[in-house]
């Protein structure tokens, strides 16, 4: 690190868990972040102003005005704009030394495999259902660490699978692929906006924690949050031996 890297992240080298060593992990780290709305916007903020040397923003979705109430990487002025050339705009304001790749597209099959094969940590902030079981099976065969979030309405969820680890599960696990579930929208449903950072900026923090190698995890965890009465729950999640996913996994 250059003497200006030394002092734009003095507060995180102060710490003994991370050190220098586990700031340059950090600066070489390369993080695909898979949507640019509520809880991409927190997440890519805080990957970007610690330093997370090449962040890939991906969705193919434009700035809305409805997007504006809780998507704090977007502005006014950038309505109408691509999300992820909006992001890109807002990363690299708040840190010129880093990599910001913007995809407008919807990753699917080969190409989102070759796209988490190409990451060290993928935060899963999508909003469907569909998508997540999609990211979680090209991370299972990458052996790439998730780091999944949700938020509707009041209620957020989130937690970490790493099948580098052999006893966690992976989101399948949890959430079988042919659950029946059902989408809800923010714009059918709502959301209240803080609870996109709250949960977004764990996803930040669990990420830079297994780049840095500090720390425990979020795997077999799953946090809930009641955003009505500000309450967690922690519910202990195992790994299925029958998942069609990873049971292959050794």
């Amino acid at each position: 690190m250059n003497d200006r890297q030394l002092l734009r992240y003095s507060r995180h080298i102060l710490l003994d868990e991370v050190g220098i060593e586990g700031q340059q992990r950090v600066l070489g780290a390369r993080v695909l972040v898979i949507g640019a709305g509520g809880l991409g916007s927190p997440a890519a903020l805080y990957l970007a102003a610690s330093g997370a040397g090449r962040i890939t923003l991906v969705d193919d979705d434009e700035v809305d005005l409805t997007n504006l109430q809780r998507q704090v990487m977007h502005t006014t002025a950038r309505v109408g704009q691509p999300k992820v050339e909006s992001g890109r705009e807002a990363l690299i304001q708040i840190n010129p030394e880093i990599e910001v790749v913007a995809l407008r597209e919807r990753a699917a099959g080969e190409r989102l495999r070759e796209l988490v094969a190409d990451s060290d940590v993928v935060l899963d902030c999508s909003d469907n259902f569909a998508t997540r079981q999609a990211v979680n099976r090209a991370c299972v065969l990458a052996a790439v660490p998730l780091v999944a979030g949700a938020v509707i309405r009041f209620d957020g969820q989130v937690s970490v699978f790493d099948v580098r680890d052999a006893a966690s599960p992976c989101y399948a696990c949890l959430f079988p692929e042919d659950s029946r579930f059902e989408d809800v929208a923010c714009s059918t449903m709502g959301v209240f906006a803080p609870l996109v950072g709250v949960i977004g900026a764990v996803q930040a923090a669990e990420a830079l924690k297994m780049l840095a190698g500090c720390g425990r995890p979020l795997v077999g965890r799953l946090l809930m949050l009641d955003g009505r009465g500000m309450e967690w729950t922690e519910v202990q999640v195992g790994r299925n031996p029958c998942c069609p996913v990873c049971r292959e996994r050794a």
